[in-house]
């Protein structure tokens, strides 16, 4: 779905040439190609846009010849990525960027004027809590699953009355969203991303403020967040399951490690979503 809907708005609204799409034909297949819309699936826009295979960007590329964004989205466009020329931007600070860009975007603008509530999954960065609380915003951190972002759109029926919209949400695994709909939109994180790009460069003849400029300036205003995600595919559940004992054990539950040193709980945060 995520093709159809791209050229419906993309080409057929807002009047992008069709050369701007890639792989916006449904196949059941996907082409041969793995759908989900990260540095190492969506290679052929990663390579395009002047970034290495981890997101850094290239030495041999001259940046002044490549698009001012590039974006993907996964097989029902529910998650999206997003890159300038010679910048990836990770989830987390994508999330943060449109939560202090806010003004930008009209489903923001045109209800309330700000969101009044956002929220991230455990696993992202804090960038999102840092221009929360720079704006006076409620942020929460949820375990890893959209239906804990559901119920904090319901937070008129579930929290007394207390409304948190419109809202901003998302997850490391490249998911953002908010209350338009009940679940990630990736097609709305890039229109949002188009439309930070126009105000940046609102009495312009080009757009002269690219996705480098705009994220350079967040991080040294808001600072600049790390952090990893790491898949394991195919994983032997017994092992998988006494490594997690292990964990819970030495690290999250304060029990003393073999080598009798005092453990230390402060570097690790366990949210258990089940």
């Amino acid at each position: 779905a995520g093709g159809p809907f791209a050229k419906r708005v993309l080409v057929e609204e807002l009047g992008l040439p069709e050369s701007s799409l890639m792989r916006c034909n449904p196949l059941p297949d996907f082409g041969g190609c793995h759908p989900d819309p990260n540095l190492t699936y969506a290679a052929e826009l990663v390579s395009k846009m002047g970034l290495n295979p981890d997101g850094s960007p290239s030495t041999t590329t001259d940046l002044s010849t490549l698009p001012t964004l590039g974006a993907a989205n996964d097989g029902d466009g529910d998650r999206n990525l997003i890159a300038g020329a010679g910048c990836f931007v990770t989830p987390s600070d994508s999330m943060a960027m449109i939560l202090a860009h806010y003004r930008s975007i009209p489903h923001f603008s045109k209800n309330g004027g700000r969101p009044r509530g956002v929220a991230r999954s455990m696993p992202s960065s804090a960038a999102l809590d840092v221009v929360a609380d720079a704006m006076g915003i409620p942020c929460f951190v949820t375990p890893t699953g959209w239906k804990f972002f559901g119920n904090l759109m319901s937070s008129v029926e579930l929290f007394d009355g207390i409304d948190y919209s419109p809202f901003l949400c998302g997850e490391e695994s490249f998911g953002t969203g908010s209350d338009h709909i009940r679940e990630k939109d990736g097609l709305w994180a890039v229109l949002a991303w188009m439309s930070i790009l126009m105000e940046a460069n609102a009495g312009f003849d080009d757009l002269r403020i690219g996705v480098k400029d705009l994220t350079t300036e967040h991080w040294k205003t808001y600072g600049r967040h790390f952090y990893c995600r790491y898949d394991y595919e195919g994983v032997d559940s017994d092992q998988a399951n006494t490594m997690m004992d292990q964990i819970r054990t030495n690290f999250v539950e304060g029990s003393p490690p073999e080598d009798g040193a005092t453990p230390s709980s402060s570097g690790i945060e366990f949210v258990d979503g089940v």
